[in-house]
């Protein structure tokens, strides 16, 4: 991100290629990404059972997309969230915690075990993004989104991969396709964080500080208060595995995702917001990410 935010500055990445990028890391990059890695990772079963993992990470992300979506409509204009767009932008930011670039170091230190939990966790997080989070950023009604929403690019991938491990079908492909879905799937995660700190940059010189503490507020009730409390609620009362209580317990505590902030500009939706949610959230979390893994996994009786 600091990468993104450097050559911002330097004028060697410019704003009029934002929306051409950010359409290319969606259509092909990402959709490369959740393809090779669903098809050629061992440790994911096909037994339909050893998929519980996605449906909680799919469920819980709707569940705070309908959280983040009823805090911003019902107390948005006390909150300077006036407009449809930056309802919509603060719904995906805050409803959406992050799921890759923290939770992953993380795991890998306290709670190793869980690792592959979290990757078959993230397989529903991908799902419920780029479903409901798409048709919540789109602007578009139901009537005109679904199509989007039913043929957008990472969400195919992601099905017909699964239908294909289902199915014992991946000696069927192609080694060549393999091999080209892994190389732009290796681009992926840099070019969104590239992308992500350039936008970032940007709303940092614009964004007014009287007006943006408002809605980093009501973020930080949403995101950083009410759904970890309901997360932790969730894998203790469940009954689920103690390695889906640690990926749980990973995400009650993380602060916003930093993609969100591509797909805003993707759907020219407000900018400001998301960089406000994700910045503001994501520097809280020096603070709040080691209260809540502590205090959360006291409570879990780990």
């Amino acid at each position: 991100m600091l990468v993104g935010a450097v050559a911002r500055y330097l004028k060697w990445f410019t704003s009029e290629v934002d929306r051409s990028l950010a359409g290319f890391l969606s259509n092909v990059l990402l959709p490369s990404f959740f393809f090779h890695r669903i098809m050629t990772d061992t440790k994911m079963s096909t037994d339909l059972g050893a998929w519980t993992p996605s449906f909680f990470g799919a469920a819980l992300t709707i569940l705070g997309f309908g959280v983040a979506t009823c805090a911003a409509f019902a107390l948005g204009r006390w909150f300077c969230l006036g407009d449809g767009s930056r309802k919509r932008t603060f719904a995906l930011c805050s409803g959406i915690a992050n799921y890759g670039y923290i939770p992953f170091p993380l795991a890998e230190v306290f709670y190793p075990g869980c690792i592959v939990t979290l990757l078959i966790h993230n397989v529903g997080v991908d799902i419920a993004l780029w479903s409901v989070g798409l048709f919540i950023i789109s602007g578009k009604g139901l009537r005109e989104s679904w199509r989007r929403i039913l043929f957008s690019p990472p969400l195919v991938s992601v099905t017909i991969a699964l239908l294909i491990r289902q199915w014992s079908l991946t000696e069927w492909i192609p080694r060549p396709l393999l091999s080209m879905t892994e190389q732009l799937g290796r681009c992926s995660i840099p070019i969104g964080l590239v992308l992500s700190g350039a936008i970032v940059y940007d709303c940092i010189t614009k964004v007014k500080i009287s007006e943006a503490w408002r809605p980093l507020l009501l973020a930080v009730a949403v995101r950083i208060v009410i759904l970890p409390i309901l997360f932790l609620a969730i894998a203790k009362y469940s009954g689920v595995t103690r390695e889906l209580q640690e990926v749980l317990l990973l995400q009650a505590a993380m602060p916003t995702a930093t993609f969100p902030i591509v797909m805003t500009r993707l759907f020219n939706q407000h900018i400001e917001t998301a960089c406000t949610v994700v910045v503001g959230t994501s520097l809280l979390g020096l603070i709040t990410i080691p209260f809540w893994m502590v205090s959360g996994a006291s409570w879990l009786g780990f």
